[in-house]
């Protein structure tokens, strides 16, 4: 049996569910973002409202719409193939990924994406990498060229002016919160 689920977004979310479906005694046979797999025995039925329950309290939602279920679907490819791209450095279109994992026009597909999320599909594209950039900044020592690089941007300048028009701040602002994390775990070890 597959379930979609709303709001898995990274390898903490599987991680969480995975020890929440163990707690409530159900067998996963493939867990990924945005989908479980749950071990279908007919011995043992599957609690739906448990598992609804259990999401909830999450902070996670069963999918059922097949709408819904197609933008989870966009968000997932989304944010894997930008963790992909950091991972491996190899570029990916993403307008072409998604329409060929999907089987759908793109067109079409921000469209659905728009009408649904009330925002469109190349501004959460561009707040997953923004979220990225601000990761990068404050929890790792990477410049931003090698940032930019990294998530595809073509500079280091366009970065820092994506950065700073979506959220009102500049890397430098991130690099301190960063250096002041630093001070503050170099003063806590000190004072042992």
């Amino acid at each position: 049996m597959k379930i979609l689920i709303k709001g898995m977004v990274c390898d903490r979310c599987i991680y969480v569910l995975l020890q929440e479906f163990l707690k409530l005694d159900i067998e996963v046979t493939d867990i990924r973002l945005g989908e479980v797999t749950l071990n279908d025995n007919k011995k043992i039925p599957i609690d739906e409202k448990a598992i609804k329950e259990m999401l909830d309290n999450n902070g996670f939602e069963l999918l059922y719409n097949k709408d819904q279920k197609t933008i989870e679907k966009i968000k997932t490819i989304v944010i894997s193939s930008i963790q992909a791209r950091i991972d491996t450095g190899e570029s990916t279109k993403l307008s072409a990924l998604i329409s060929k994992e999907l089987h759908r026009d793109y067109d079409s597909l921000s469209s659905l994406f728009s009408s649904l999320e009330g925002s469109t599909l190349e501004q959460f594209i561009i707040s997953k990498k923004i979220e990225k950039i601000k990761e990068f900044l404050v929890y790792s020592d990477l410049s931003l060229s090698e940032i930019a690089y990294a998530l595809g941007y073509s500079s280091s300048a366009y970065l820092s002016s994506q950065l700073k028009k979506h959220t009102g701040f500049t890397p430098s602002h991130y690099q301190k919160i960063r250096q002041d994390k630093i001070e503050l775990i170099n003063r806590s070890a000190n004072n042992k």
